[in-house]
């Protein structure tokens, strides 16, 4: 059996399956089973075969790229990322391409799987705890520092090869030996460059330039609604952007998770409710188990999101909607996948039977075995999933 493609746009599509299925079809469900497997395929299944083709460069004749095209980064250079997990992994995954290594820095309550996988892909993985993103040891701010300490040692390596080895020991106050010490990365490093997804438009220019496309593409232009969660808002501004260029009566939504003040932003004005504006609000509250996703101030990304509403999910109809999916579709999905199929129901029903949503299934439920597909946990934390269907959603 062929692979199974589970790249954006094609993630996309299976949620259209998933929303318009359950809105328009309902009273096809039993009669006609045997039907719909002898003709055109739908749901997971069609994402089966068309696996493209890639040439593996080490193993033919090409020789590689020598050069990022900005310069910021060469060959034997580390890609510097502050992450909960799924950026990291893409970076992780690209950055050995261009002859460069991964060093992320993650919160260490993500789920230990996130962790793994960039271990596993070659990347260096360090846990930092959680704090504000206005404390110099957030995850994001420790990796920009990184970034820094990485160029400084190709600097640092320039000047020790300048000295004679009977000459002084000392390099801006401190001896060689010391500066060696306090290096994070290897006297090899070739510079450091900090990706910085949240602000680096580069994320935004991906989406609007190879997501939007891929959904219209593959829609034939025939969609009335798209609809995701936000934490770098690259994807949603992206996308959205893109979708309203093509056609500005399409509607762009923004889908929530507790904690975030994105809700509030988009449907309000204002990023804080007068508690937390007053400096009421805990420094690390528990707010959601979906991560990623949500999150507490404006982004360069999310600027360039061009979005009609907004719509508030929960950590329960979370957990129930990755349940219903898996049972019912065969589609594993992380939390913030749930989350975005959360929200493209939302949009049906306000739109009401016969539309098109799209949505994106951005995270695998492999990634999410130890917290948010762990029973115990979720027990621990009230959200033990009950459904036997899509009643969590208020449907009728």
């Amino acid at each position: 059996m062929a692979p199974v493609r589970t790249a954006g746009a094609i993630a996309t599509l299976i949620s259209v399956a998933i929303v318009s299925y359950f809105l328009c079809k309902t009273t096809q469900q039993k009669s006609s089973g045997k039907k719909k497997l002898q003709g055109r395929r739908t749901g997971l299944v069609a994402a089966i075969g068309n696996t493209p083709l890639i040439r593996i460069n080490t193993l033919s004749d090409a020789t590689g790229c020598e050069a990022l095209e900005s310069g910021a980064l060469a060959e034997g250079g580390v890609v510097t990322e502050g992450s909960a997990g799924s950026t990291a992994i893409s970076l992780a995954t690209v950055a050995p391409a261009y002859g460069c290594r991964c060093h992320v820095v993650i919160p260490d309550d993500a789920a230990l799987e996130k962790a793994q996988i960039l271990e596993a892909l070659g990347a260096t993985v360090e846990r930092v705890r959680p704090v504000s993103i206005t404390h110099r040891d957030h995850f994001v701010n420790i990796a920009r520092r990184r970034a820094l300490e990485a160029s400084e040692i190709t600097s640092t390596t320039r000047k020790e090869s300048q000295i004679d080895a009977n000459d002084s020991s000392q390099i801006n106050g401190h001896s060689i030996s010391e500066e060696k010490q306090n290096m994070q990365f290897s006297s090899e490093c070739k510079g450091g460059f900090f990706a910085d997804q949240f602000e680096n438009l580069a994320n935004f220019r991906s989406h609007y330039e190879g997501t939007g496309p891929e959904i219209w593409e593959q829609t034939g232009g025939n969609l009335d609604a798209f609809i995701a969660a936000a934490g770098t808002g690259g994807t949603v501004a992206g996308v959205s952007q893109y979708l309203k260029d093509k056609n500005s009566n399409i509607k762009c939504f923004l889908i929530d998770p507790p904690g975030s003040g994105l809700y509030n932003k988009v449907t309000r004005g204002v990023m804080y409710t007068r508690e937390e504006a007053e400096g009421r609000r805990l420094k690390n509250p528990f707010d959601t188990i979906t991560e990623g996703i949500g999150i507490n101030r404006l982004t360069e990304n999310f600027k360039m999101a061009k979005l009609d509403g907004a719509f508030r999910g929960t950590d329960m109809e979370a957990v129930e909607m990755s349940r219903y999916l898996l049972k019912n579709d065969g589609l594993f999905i992380g939390s913030s996948s749930a989350m975005n199929c959360v929200g493209a129901v939302r949009v049906a029903k306000a739109l009401g039977p016969g539309h098109t949503i799209v949505t994106i299934l951005c995270d695998s439920g492999m990634r999410h075995l130890s917290k948010f597909h762990n029973d115990k946990y979720l027990s621990e934390h009230g959200l033990t999933p009950s459904a036997t269907g899509l009643e969590f959603l208020r449907l009728s």
